[in-house]
């Protein structure tokens, strides 16, 4: 049976079609972006508060970013549902937040088991030297967060060609080269600093195009 050949009009009205769904799929709300923007930057300045203030909380603050994992899923998933179509981009670009919330996960995991290893013996050092070590591993870890946080920020720009969050990852691995240098206090501002660049800012910038897309859709269809 001979497949029935589409007319003019009825070829440009589905490949109308197909743009209109498309265009759906490039308008992210922003929420989440803005979300681990500030959960991230509340954890760094926490931690920072920390050592300026010398108390200590009874939990690692870090945890909050994971915990933050579970309503980002959520939003993910009731942006996919009002979407009308599903990019090459998104489903990339999915996956690999998926994966960078994993890796954070076993990042703050395996430092955690490190300092339960580390933390004795940091502080017999101390009992027995009078002094800290000169090495400071704790002054190496925050940029090993920053590199983290740069590498899916960056595809993410690149790959929906959002100039905003693609300057972010680079401004990510930058402060990651500048917090090796620094003490532990600059690191956590740097950190701070980048979370409120690389996602913070550029989801308010979403969220402010998504807002004006919708409001213009809604005029057109009227």
């Amino acid at each position: 049976m001979q497949d029935k050949e589409l007319s003019h009009q009825e070829s440009l009205a589905l490949i109308n079609t197909m743009i209109n769904k498309a265009k759906d799929s490039f308008h992210s709300t922003g929420v989440g972006a803005m979300m681990w923007g500030v959960v991230v930057a509340i954890c760094a300045l926490v931690k920072l508060a920390e050592i300026h203030f010398r108390f200590r909380l009874p939990f690692d603050i870090n945890l909050l970013s994971v915990v933050a994992l579970v309503p980002q899923i959520i939003l993910s998933i009731r942006e996919r549902k009002k979407k009308r179509a599903v990019s090459y981009d998104d489903a990339f670009i999915g996956p690999v937040w998926m994966g960078f919330g994993i890796c954070l996960f076993l990042l703050i995991f395996i430092i955690n088991m490190m300092f339960d290893g580390y933390g004795p013996v940091y502080r017999e050092y101390i009992q027995l030297a009078g002094h800290k070590p000169v090495f400071q591993f704790q002054e190496f870890i925050l940029p090993l967060f920053l590199m983290l946080y740069g590498l899916p920020t960056f595809i993410t720009g690149v790959g929906s060609k959002f100039k905003p969050m693609l300057l972010g990852g680079i401004i990510c691995w930058v402060s990651c080269i500048i917090a090796v240098f620094t003490e532990v206090r600059i690191d956590f501002m740097l950190t701070a600093f980048s979370a409120l660049t690389a996602w913070f800012i550029p989801g308010l910038l979403m969220e402010k195009e998504y807002r004006r897309y919708k409001k213009n859709e809604g005029s057109t269809d009227v």
